[in-house]
């Protein structure tokens, strides 16, 4: 793990072994300078594989030689025979539990070891927590545009950079608080559930019910088996009946593709309605097909939209189903579930939410996996500390400036249980405890000192990697998913909301 780092970490590491102080003790924070998304929050993430590499940190055999053939032969070769010799033994690390909502200038982790070591460890940490955080924050705002009772699907991995950024967010967007995604390895790997059913390409494979094999259907009660085409093609005709279309604009080999799936799958039967028309073929080629099912037994699990204006299809599409419902004496039918899909945006679930639409489960992809209203949260890791006395980076630009010296950090909340200011203070500072004023200066405001009143006190960091190893119970995937939508909730709405919202104060 240890070669997954900048070529500059290596050459600072050489200049502090060169001048003796490689193992003086240091400190370091990781954090971000301004929340994503012009929002207030991020949920931080990627810290289970950050462990994971220190716990991995080292130079193989194969590394030494590769650094010694691209830096400077001037380099001493005591140098390398060191960095063979390195782990992460010394390093201990405390961070913020996993899923947690952080804010900006807020260390999300802090690491302290010998100063070469924590020097190598930045590259590492960054590419681990960056893109995990930022992509956990982007389903954690298309959770709480969608609300908590849609489902939510990832289905990023054609359009993700990579198979490491498609995993990542797969696994992130989880977090975040999706329910299920396409990505079958990520499934394995992480145990997320995964759904999927059939594509455009499925449909147009197909040119008339001569092309079915196998046709035939047992009931699902038992008993022989039935030809579901020739079933399907005289509910098609009741259908069109009911909706006052043509059978003849349907097309015969939609319908053709359904029913091949539905005999495939006859209790897993998802119709895509948008192949041809919806309203003159897709729709009633599929409720012909699930009426057919329905007559053996068998229920329809739902239909999805992929392209046209969805939320308006979606209530066309219930009304067909509860007309159903009603004429042909099957009461689910109206309340089959209505997927859609087609470059889903932000602004797709606020136009969703402001039209009023009949939808139940979305599928998103690149807009989720990509982020691109913002690429990348911009994690930084910087020294706040060397041979116990404190760092501090000035610069012209303020936002740069570092706040020196080791932190504790704590979570301040109001008499309603939502916290309204994360408060830095040294370590050796006494812990500040609910009901007692505190005089704070808030960050952007330094100039002015404030006091505040707690009703409770949230130490936030805890110690998670010590003497090499991983020294905290690490939770598991769906109880980080838990604990990221608990502390979302327990935003005050003025700090949740997605459109200029109140600054978080630290």
């Amino acid at each position: 793990m240890a070669p997954l780092a900048d070529l500059y970490q290596v050459s600072m590491a050489y200049g502090h072994w060169r001048a003796g102080r490689h193992r003086a003790p240091a400190a370091a924070e990781l954090f971000f300078r301004r929340p994503p998304f012009r929002g207030s929050f991020a949920l931080g993430a990627g810290l289970a594989e950050g462990l994971r590499g220190l716990r991995a940190f080292r130079f193989s055999a194969a590394d030494v030689a590769y650094l010694r053939s691209v830096l400077p032969s001037t380099i001493d070769d005591a140098f390398f025979d060191y960095l063979a010799t390195l782990d992460a033994s010394e390093v201990t690390v405390t961070a913020i539990p996993e899923g947690s909502v952080v804010f900006a200038r807020v260390p999300f982790l802090q690491v302290k070891g010998p100063l070469l070591v924590v020097q190598l460890l930045e590259t590492t940490l960054l590419c681990l927590i960056n893109y995990a955080s930022l992509v956990a924050t982007n389903a954690a705002r298309f959770r709480l545009l969608a609300g908590p009772d849609m489902k939510l699907i990832e289905m990023g991995l054609r359009r993700a950079q990579g198979p490491d950024g498609a995993l990542s967010a797969s696994k992130y967007s989880y977090i975040g608080g999706f329910d299920c995604t396409s990505n079958i390895l990520a499934g394995k790997l992480y145990g997320i559930p995964v759904r999927g059913t059939i594509a455009h390409s499925f449909i147009m494979s197909f040119r008339c019910l001569e092309e079915v094999q196998p046709r035939e259907l047992p009931p699902r009660a038992g008993g022989d088996p039935v030809d579901l085409a020739d079933l399907a093609v005289s509910w098609l005709q009741r259908v069109c009946d009911l909706l006052q279309t043509p059978p003849s604009k349907a097309n015969q080999g939609e319908l053709a593709a359904f029913v091949s799936y539905a005999v495939t799958f006859p209790c897993d039967f998802q119709g895509l309605l948008d192949t041809y028309c919806v309203r003159r073929s897709g729709l009633p080629n599929f409720c012909a097909v699930a009426l057919a099912l329905h007559q053996l037994g068998y229920q329809a699990i739902g239909v999805r939209l992929d392209s046209g204006d969805l939320a308006q299809q979606s209530k066309e599409i219930r009304g067909v189903f509860q007309a159903c419902g009603a004429h042909f004496q099957v009461p689910w039918f109206g309340t089959i579930p209505i997927a859609v899909s087609n470059d889903i945006s932000e602004q797709s679930l606020e136009e969703f939410r402001r039209e009023g639409s009949e939808i139940d489960m979305i599928g998103i992809g690149t807009h989720l996996v990509t982020c691109p209203l913002q690429p990348s949260l911009g994690c930084v890791y910087k020294l706040v500390e060397v041979n116990g006395s404190p760092c501090l980076k000035l610069t012209e630009d303020e936002e740069k400036m570092t706040i020196p010296g080791m932190k504790a950090i704590y979570r301040l909340y109001d008499a309603a249980g939502h916290p309204f200011m994360d408060l830095m203070a040294l370590e050796e500072e006494p812990s500040p405890s609910a009901g007692q004023e505190l005089g704070i200066r808030v960050l952007g405001r330094l100039e002015q000192t404030t006091k505040v009143i707690p009703s409770t006190v949230e130490p936030l960091h805890r110690t998670y990697f010590r003497d090499g190893q991983v020294c905290e119970p690490l939770p598991s995937l769906p109880e980080v998913r838990t604990h990221a939508q608990v502390s979302l909730n327990l935003l005050s709405p003025a700090h949740r909301r997605l459109h200029e919202p109140q600054p978080y104060p630290v």
